[in-house]
């Protein structure tokens, strides 16, 4: 059961919606534990103080700001409260904007809107008019003492409220060196691209989240599990061996056998479905 990240009010004009804010993540990391590997022992993390060298308890530990020197503001959850009453308890909508106008670069979390109680009314009202208007509702939220850029986007019978990153937060392009010459300086060739074409054709397929999944942490799982029934001993497995940097590549016949796989892996399940249907 999801647990409530947030409660607070989406404000637009002098409308003010009571609502909760629930992660749209289910994340699956696998946890790891310290051991001392000798004993299999645990290994704990001691909250040491610099000064007196000795362990300090949970309820005497506080969060603080070094303003100068070595000199700190210690800071209490009620602290961060009171430094903006009405920031930390609304979604204050600024502006609407077409959600095509935003960059994927500026997306970074999801969050679902869920209403209060009687809260419905207003909710409907902001779902509807984002929808039949087009656009998304670009706000600021402050969650766990951080406010953070934000925009309101209706989905189905829900509203999304997505996470955004601050303009400064993205690193200019100017940072990185990228080839900037022309086609063929790098000695790219038409033919190149009409086979890297045919290519992109071959792998174009309708977008579906459920065809993919992380292959790593069931490989790692797997490993785990043969591990722990083999005693913990078990050879390694022997990594695939790179390519050389610095070899002269035949990017087109990489091309073209690169076209030839995805026309096969394509033709292995429409053969299949067309056998059951034979069935």
């Amino acid at each position: 059961m999801a647990r409530p990240i947030w409660k607070g009010n989406i404000s637009f004009g002098l409308v003010n919606v009571p609502i909760t804010l629930y992660s749209a993540e289910q994340k699956y990391e696998l946890h790891f534990k310290l051991l001392d590997k000798r004993t299999k022992a645990g290994v704990r993390y001691e909250r040491i103080s610099e000064a007196t060298g000795k362990p300090v308890p949970w309820e005497d530990i506080a969060k603080g700001y070094e303003y100068d020197n070595g000199d700190y503001v210690v800071l209490t959850e009620e602290d961060f409260k009171k430094a903006a009453v009405e920031a930390t308890q609304t979604i204050e909508i600024s502006d609407f904007v077409t959600l095509e106008s935003i960059e994927y670069k500026y997306f970074e979390k999801p969050y679902y809107v869920v209403p209060g109680k009687k809260a419905e009314k207003g909710y409907v009202l902001l779902r509807e008019i984002l929808r039949r208007s087009g656009k998304v509702a670009i706000s600021k939220v402050v969650i766990r003492s951080r406010q953070y850029l934000s925009a309101l986007i209706p989905e189905g019978k829900a509203l999304v409220l997505a996470i955004l990153r601050y303009n400064n937060e993205l690193r200019d392009l100017s940072e990185f060196s990228f080839p900037t010459e022309s086609l063929e300086d790098y000695k790219v060739t038409e033919k190149e691209l009409q086979i890297a074409g045919m290519l992109v054709d071959s792998m174009t397929s309708q977008w579906d989240p459920q065809k993919y999944h992380d292959e790593y942490r069931e490989a790692l799982m797997a490993w785990i599990e043969e591990k722990a029934k083999s005693g913990g001993t078990m050879p390694a497995p022997r990594p695939e061996k790179a390519e050389e940097s610095g070899k002269v590549v035949d990017m087109m016949e990489l091309l073209k056998k690169s076209v030839e796989q995805a026309h096969r892996k394509r033709s292995i399940p429409a053969a299949g479905g067309k056998r059951d249907k034979a069935a």
